[in-house]
């Protein structure tokens, strides 16, 4: 199966990416849209390539760059009542909900603004740049991880 890419979103007051280099590798837990869910349970597998991108945040970036390490697997958190996302409709023996483990692979040089990334004519079609784009985890083409790839690390 051929490599994938991704856009995970996070608001670096609730989950930075220095937190990732800090932990290693993470579980990204919480995913709460069904949509999202079953790219988490279906889709991205391990090997594919992550671009972090800092929502909520000034200014809107990718900051690096993360590995899939282990492929979707039932997120526990929703039935933790202790978690910060408890979902008492998900149980383990009948999951809702979905996560993957994620580890850092390289910090970028220079963050890739939205406003960077709206000046690239390669990036137009990019899902980040549709009006309306709220999805937390969003597909992103070859071509579109190469051109953010090198803005980051040039």
């Amino acid at each position: 199966m051929a490599k994938r890419y991704w856009l995970f979103k996070s608001e670096p007051g609730a989950y930075s990416y220095d937190d990732l280099v800090e932990d290693g590798v993470a579980e990204w837990d919480g995913v709460r849209n069904y949509q999202a869910r079953n790219m988490l349970r279906d889709d991205i597998k391990e090997g594919d390539g992550v671009l972090f991108y800092h929502s909520s945040s000034k200014p809107l970036a990718v900051v690096g760059a993360a590995t899939v390490v282990r492929s979707g697997y039932p997120d526990f958190t929703a039935w933790d009542p202790e978690s910060e996302h408890p979902d008492p409709k998900s149980t383990p023996e009948n999951p809702m909900w979905y996560m993957v483990d994620i580890k850092a692979d390289q910090r970028f040089v220079r963050p890739v603004t939205l406003e960077m990334m709206k000046a690239v004519p390669e990036l137009k079609d990019m899902m980040l740049l549709r009006r309306g784009m709220r999805l937390s985890i969003q597909t992103v083409t070859p071509k579109e991880w190469e051109t953010v790839v090198e803005m980051g690390t040039r």
